[in-house]
């Protein structure tokens, strides 16, 4: 019990003395984590848009298919991406593998199909006197996408929110297409495996209490952008 003790109050002082070491991980995890949810957000929430005002066949399946990808293992994410970018994969000249790019491929692709998900039902969901008013007026396909982002704002912003939190936590694909080298691709997550693994418990601890208030941050807006959401 005193081990454990111990560890807690050496990674609160890291923490409170911002140690170098454990603010370089928690730069390095933001920052890949924003830019894949960026990309992921901004082509998940179109792709989802259009997909919930436009009809189609196959949609359906289309619904599915994103559900499945949704539980998909990060892992999975991980080994198609390693095949593709390694050395004898296709796209192994481009030299990406064990780079932050990898890694924000990586993450944006398994984040994608939440947020598209999430914004196509957040949409097949609201009042359907939006589209029809818009389809009335003579909007395109097209030109429904921006009054439909406006009025679900808060909604589609908590599923990007969401992909977020999903990115930050992601350790699987992370460990296979970062490497988890030092200054570069060492998130969070594959930091902790790794501190804990050489005996470092106290550094993991640390990052892992830095994880849960981010964790708990993004909940915490989740919920109060669901809330406004639903007063909408």
């Amino acid at each position: 019990m005193n081990y454990f003790q111990d560890a807690i109050v050496a990674a609160i002082h890291l923490i409170i003395h911002f140690d170098p070491q454990v603010f370089e991980i928690v730069w390095t995890s933001l920052k890949i984590s924003l830019i894949a949810t960026f990309f992921a957000g901004l082509s998940g929430v179109v792709m989802g848009i259009l997909a919930a005002i436009t009809e189609f066949k196959g949609k359906r399946f289309l619904q599915h298919l994103l559900n499945t990808l949704m539980a998909m293992p990060t892992v999975m994410i991980g080994l198609i991406f390693y095949g593709l970018l390694s050395r004898r994969g296709p796209f192994g000249h481009w030299g990406l593998l064990y780079t932050e790019t990898a890694v924000i491929l990586g993450e944006a692709c398994l984040i994608f199909p939440i947020i598209m998900n999430m914004t196509l039902i957040a949409v097949q969901s609201a009042d359907c006197r939006l589209i029809f008013t818009l389809k009335m007026l003579g909007a395109t396909t097209s030109q429904q996408i921006l009054p439909v982002l406006g009025e679900l704002r808060y909604v589609i912003l908590a599923a990007v929110i969401t992909g977020f939190g999903r990115a930050i936590g992601e350790v699987g694909a992370a460990m296979m297409l970062g490497g988890n080298i030092q200054g570069s691709t060492r998130t969070m997550t594959t930091a902790i495996a790794l501190e804990t693994s050489k005996g470092n418990f106290d550094l993991g601890l640390a990052l892992g209490v830095v994880l849960l208030m981010l964790a708990f941050t993004v909940n915490f807006m989740m919920q109060s952008l669901k809330s406004k959401g639903s007063v909408l």
